[in-house]
């Protein structure tokens, strides 16, 4: 039997190495050895026992980059020695919104690394129509691709095109992603954050202007980035519930919020706005293959790069000693990719 190394979170703040018998691929499966991770505030979150709708023991790791190894029965399409990354939504297509297009929000979705194993190991056998072949996208950018995709689907939930004016709240990996993609598509994209680091990364990474909401004058700071406007279109990441209550007085009359940052709890809007403004309040949840497929085409084309997000790199190898000091409490991680071992 051949085993490979595993890490599992055993526990809240309880993270070790297990030693696994390495998967084969059942029919329509394919099995992929791990090239690159990248690291999710859901990972974080399930560190510390903050994540909802999670069990342990469990292994992390859903934005995943690896290379085809091995095909179960009936695989077409696919061939040994490809890059790849995972899609990592498994829908059951059956429900009434996997049955309307809408896998992104399956009522009974299981996401790989979250409700069942994921790729914080040596191999993972996957469904083979989740994964997408990226063999001209870098590995670190290719682990990358999933929470990018998250981002493009906020932007295609708000409908962005060429020329509005976006205001992206939060500096965080989907913020930033999402300001990426926007202007990509040709908006005028203002980012706020109250982090310094944050604001100064997405300034020098993505080139665009970023404006401090805590500020005495960020109302009028944000009007004359607009052309003495409010945003048209306000697509929130914080999973603050200060600043999604706020976020409706950002965007003019007539303008539409996207949420894509998650907050537990409920949310407190003011009506008078939202009615006197002919609102437009959508949330914005995983992403669907079309937005995968946006993203893929952005990077291999060079408009979307792992740098516009990625500031942190970590070996498998010794992740379990280095989770808690160099993730966890790393003040200034904006998103860490995991190398292993070739």
């Amino acid at each position: 039997m051949t085993t490979m190394n595993t890490l599992v979170i055993a526990e809240p703040k309880k993270m070790v190495w297990a030693t696994r018998p390495q998967p084969l691929p059942a029919a329509g499966e394919a099995l992929i050895k791990m090239i690159a991770a990248g690291i999710c505030g859901t990972d974080i979150h399930a560190w510390s026992g903050n994540q909802p709708f999670f069990s342990y023991p469990r292994v992390l790791g859903h934005e995943l980059c690896g290379e085809v190894v091995a095909l179960g029965a009936g695989v077409e399409g696919l061939m040994p020695g490809q890059r790849v990354a995972l899609i990592p939504y498994l829908s059951c297509l059956r429900c009434d919104a996997c049955q309307s297009g809408k896998t992104n929000c399956c009522e009974n979705i299981s996401v790989t690394g979250v409700h069942q194993d994921g790729g914080f190991c040596d191999y993972l056998a996957v469904p083979a129509s989740n994964l997408l072949p990226v063999d001209n996208v870098a590995p670190e950018a290719a682990a990358l691709i999933e929470p990018f995709a998250i981002s493009a689907h906020a932007v295609r939930r708000a409908n962005v095109s060429a020329d509005e004016h976006v205001l992206v709240v939060g500096a965080g990996p989907i913020g930033l992603g999402v300001a990426a993609i926007a202007a990509a598509a040709g908006a005028k994209v203002v980012v706020a954050d109250t982090s310094e680091f944050r604001r100064a990364h997405a300034e020098k990474a993505l080139g665009l202007a970023t404006i401090d909401p805590t500020s005495d004058d960020f109302y009028q700071a944000l009007r004359a980035q607009f052309n003495g406007r409010l945003a048209l279109k306000v697509i929130d990441a914080t999973g603050s519930p200060a600043a999604m209550n706020n976020a409706v007085n950002l965007m003019r009359h007539g303008g539409t919020l996207v949420y894509v940052g998650l907050h537990k709890g409920d949310l407190v809007i003011p009506d008078s706005e939202f009615h006197k403004k002919e609102a437009t309040i959508m949330g914005s949840r995983n992403a669907t293959r079309e937005d995968f497929d946006r993203v893929r085409e952005l990077m291999a084309s060079g408009r979307l790069h792992a740098a516009m997000i990625l500031n942190a790199h970590f070996a498998f190898s010794t992740l379990a000693e280095t989770f808690e000091p160099q993730v966890i409490n790393n003040r200034e991680l904006i998103k860490g990719v995991i190398h292993f071992d070739r």
